[in-house]
């Protein structure tokens, strides 16, 4: 139940096959991504549990969910562009549906994150999941 731009990046590491390009990869998704604002970076907006700093603005309209974000890690940042593209244009409750860790399987980067990666990388499911279940 992936977006097409999330499709996108599951055929582009198909066709990277070293590890080393394929951060690379997800760190110049997280370059091109729209800047957060500066006035966002509150504490309404953080994340807790990550090991750096992430913040998440949500927004729904017309049913639609969306979000931007920061991170002050640039592989971090990367891994937000690829949750946007995952999550950005879904109806609210397709957002529920999303099985996010098998998303993030096909990528293959459950296994080559560090724990605290790993537990980043869930906390920030874990808030836009709480975004789009209270909006529901």
């Amino acid at each position: 139940m992936a977006s097409e731009a999330f499709e996108e990046i599951v055929e582009d590491f198909e066709f990277i096959e070293d590890w080393e390009d394929r951060y690379r990869y997800v760190i110049e998704q997280g370059k091109d991504m729209p800047a957060l604002d500066e006035a966002l970076r509150v504490p309404a907006t953080k994340v807790d549990g990550c090991a750096s700093q992430v913040w998440l603005h949500p927004s729904i309209e017309g049913g639609v969910f969306s979000f931007d974000g920061a991170s002050d890690a640039m592989i971090v940042s990367g891994l937000i562009a690829v949750l946007r593209k995952l999550y950005n244009g879904l109806a609210v409750s397709d957002v529920l549906e999303v099985d996010a860790r098998a998303e993030m399987e096909r990528l293959g980067l459950n296994e080559h994150l560090s724990s605290q990666r790993s537990n980043g990388l869930r906390a920030m499911i874990e808030r836009i999941r709480l975004v789009a279940g209270e909006a529901v």
